[in-house]
């Protein structure tokens, strides 16, 4: 729904919006959130699965409120998404700021949801608060950022210096809490985080996986794959997401210029990001190789299938969905230990974990992983998604968490 011409384009403020999908429905969840672009990750397959999933249940009606570089509105089977007119966020190109608050308000009015699940820690919640005062609709924010150790990401290394910037941020978390009637947590991790700031209403619930997208038939075409990408011969490590220095990929760079001549692998970053030029010099004459974002999400799935090792550095992450994208896809996963995703591996075991920032010890752990059996570390990587994280077992319990904060 996208005007050909400047002068008749949508103006979500102003114009009359289209009568709601699925009138009948007997549930209806709006998600809004920043983090929803061309090149972003995660939370952008999530609300698109879960686009996929209510339109597969005519008893569903779902609204995503995104940001994008013009005023929009795009209906497929049960799901309207309104993309509103955004700025770009100077420090991070990929995202937007969600800063018109009279249309969001307008929205949420109009469509009259019966939840709400904001999907950012900042301004959004106070922009949805603000729009919703009058509707009181029941709200839910989903933690999917993990503020706290984003603030101060080595508070526990170097308590002096930053020790006051993650009390500031505990402090925040629990502010935002209060706007919501649940918080929800992925991981053991998260929610101890979330716990540990005060928050009390934490609603636990698992995030999903495409099994047929992300499956170990791929392997089949590995060497195709490979000769596709081109990628060189020999043992290959790949990391799938976002370049940013809280991904911690300056270790794994590092850790290559041991790696690299000992093993014969490479090292492969697919993604891009605000850290792209500088871990691109510090890997330079390295056994690196950068690639861009792919947003086919079957190619994602071909590059992890092919690769011989997931590797996922990052520290503060609440779930980790590429590391499962690559368990599904029987690629076994060599994770820090810190984060949500050692604790898919430590459930799998389907890989092995090194300690936080330690150059030489993610090294070792790489070399002794490419020396195990991969097949059956990526067959046990397999086994436990299906067993614990299909998406037609998460939806139904994400949806029974919204029927739960309704009145």
């Amino acid at each position: 729904m996208t005007p050909d011409s400047r002068d008749n384009r949508l103006d979500l403020s102003h114009d009359i919006l289209p009568p709601p999908l699925r009138p009948g429905a007997g549930l209806h969840v709006l998600d809004i959130t920043k983090y929803f672009g061309a090149t972003t990750g995660g939370i952008r397959t999530y609300l698109m699965e879960k686009a996929a999933w209510v339109g597969r249940h005519p008893d569903l009606r779902h609204t995503l409120v995104v940001p994008g570089d013009a005023d929009s509105v795009t209906d497929t089977d049960g799901t309207r998404c309104y993309r509103v007119r955004s700025p770009r966020i100077p420090l991070q190109q990929q995202y937007r700021a969600m800063i018109a608050a009279g249309t969001i308000r307008r929205i949420i009015v109009h469509e009259r949801p019966d939840v709400i699940e904001v999907g950012s820690p900042f301004l959004v919640p106070w922009l949805v608060y603000w729009a919703n005062r009058r509707l009181r609709v029941p709200a839910v924010w989903f933690f999917h950022s993990n503020v706290t150790r984003l603030a101060a990401p080595r508070s526990l290394e170097d308590p002096p210096r930053q020790r006051w910037r993650h009390a500031l941020a505990r402090r925040y978390v629990a502010r935002v809490s209060r706007l919501f009637d649940a918080v929800v947590a992925t991981s053991d991790f998260a929610e101890h985080d979330l716990r540990s700031a005060g928050v009390r209403q934490v609603r636990r619930v698992t995030m999903g996986l495409d099994l047929h997208r992300f499956h170990p038939d791929r392997q089949a075409l590995r060497q195709a794959t490979r000769q596709r990408l081109g990628w060189p011969a020999g043992p290959v490590v790949i990391y799938l997401g976002r370049l940013a220095r809280e991904k911690r990929l300056d270790v794994a760079v590092r850790a290559w210029r041991i790696l690299g001549p000992r093993t014969g692998a490479t090292l492969v970053l697919m993604g891009d990001g605000p850290d792209r030029a500088r871990l691109l010099r510090l890997a330079s004459g390295g056994r690196v190789l950068w690639q861009p974002h792919d947003s086919d999400r079957d190619r994602v799935a071909q590059a992890l299938a092919a690769a011989d090792v997931y590797l996922a550095p990052g520290p503060v992450e609440t779930f980790g969905l590429s590391a499962l994208e690559a368990m599904g896809c029987g690629t076994p996963v060599v994770a820090v230990d810190r984060g949500a995703v050692p604790e898919l591996v430590r459930r799998s075991e389907g890989g092995m974990t090194f300690p936080n920032g330690n150059v030489d010890a993610l090294a070792r752990t790489v070399e002794t992983m490419l020396g195990q059996d991969l097949q059956a570390m990526g067959g046990r990587a397999r086994r436990h998604v299906e067993r614990h994280h299909r998406w037609d077992e998460v939806f139904p319990q994400l949806f029974g968490m919204y029927r739960s904060v309704i009145p």
